[in-house]
């Protein structure tokens, strides 16, 4: 009997202490993204080629190969040089492999906000950081347990902020490539909860398709739902995920967990690292894991289209 419950204290501080683990690095990734050091990563800065490089370097330690010759997909606009960071893991079924998967979030931002208690710097930690980050642990998931049957990009977009001009160039040079694209998921703003009488997440274009059944099937808990005024402020069209739809006619949607009652700084300069609940953040990139393996792994294309 003291030896069984030894063995279950054990497992389950082994298990707090991965969570603790994992919860860190989350803190550690946001905190650099959204230091001061990076000047608020607007789209051409040295802060954005910091942030850029940092990528990378995540990508390189966790052998997420990249997709093109590097993991710099570049673009110009007018005098600026742009480029979004497209990491890879090629899938392990023969047949399912030639299918695609985008997980994607973009890591830029706006530089500069109203100065307010003398900062101007607009560090960007839920917008975007929050997703970026949140896209790192898949790709360093996946990458570790090996068990994805259709390939998968994880794409971090650059000049979000400017337009969706990155996620543009990007979905019209894979379209001109005829990539076999499935499913897109863009994840935008994830840094603090909603409320507890909601679901945790939502997602853009609700009725566009059925992913958001899907992805709550696959987790086996209902995960993502409805926002409302999501159709008034025209949410499916103002983020990474718009391109993809327009370019491949495929599910392609937005998740989020900021629902403009539940933080106030948005493009603010106090969008800091201290006002995020990583707690929250782990929770949800955790709980979207079976969703994403279901989704990734599903022997037939169940996620369609719909007639809205």
């Amino acid at each position: 009997m003291i030896i069984i419950l030894c063995l279950v204290l054990f497992l389950g501080c082994k298990g707090t202490t991965s969570t603790s683990a994992q919860l860190s690095e989350i803190r550690r990734n946001l905190s650099y993204l959204a230091s001061d050091n990076l000047l608020g990563r607007q789209t051409g800065s040295i802060g954005l080629e910091k942030a850029a490089v940092y990528i990378e370097e995540v990508f390189k330690d966790h052998n997420i190969e990249p997709y093109f010759e590097t993991y710099r997909d570049s673009f110009h606009l007018n005098d600026l040089v742009g480029y979004n960071l497209v990491g890879y893991i090629e899938g392990n079924d023969p047949t399912l492999k030639d299918e695609f998967v985008i997980l994607g979030a973009h890591y830029d931002h706006i530089g500069q906000g109203r100065k307010v208690n003398g900062d101007v710097i607009a560090n960007g930690a839920n917008d975007d950081a929050s997703g970026t980050v949140a896209v790192l642990e898949w790709a360093k998931f996946f990458s570790k347990t090996k068990q994805t049957k259709r390939s998968i990009l994880f794409t971090l977009f650059d000049a979000e902020e400017m337009g969706l001009k990155g996620s543009e160039h990007l979905a019209r040079r894979l379209k001109a490539e005829n990539l076999n694209l499935y499913t897109m998921i863009n994840i935008e703003m994830i840094g603090v909860p909603r409320a507890k009488t909601q679901i945790m997440a939502y997602i853009t274009g609700f009725n566009k398709s059925n992913i958001a059944d899907k992805l709550n099937s696959y987790a086996g808990q209902d995960i993502i739902g409805i926002f409302p005024q999501e159709k008034q402020f025209q949410l499916f069209m103002r983020s990474d995920n718009y391109p993809f739809f327009n370019e491949f006619n495929i599910p392609a949607h937005a998740i989020s967990t900021f629902d403009f009652s539940n933080f106030d700084y948005y493009h603010h300069v106090d969008d800091e690292v201290d006002k995020m609940n990583f707690g929250h953040m782990t929770s949800f990139i955790n709980t979207m894991i079976p969703a994403l393996e279901g989704m990734i792994n599903a022997p037939t294309q169940e996620i369609r289209l719909t007639d809205e």
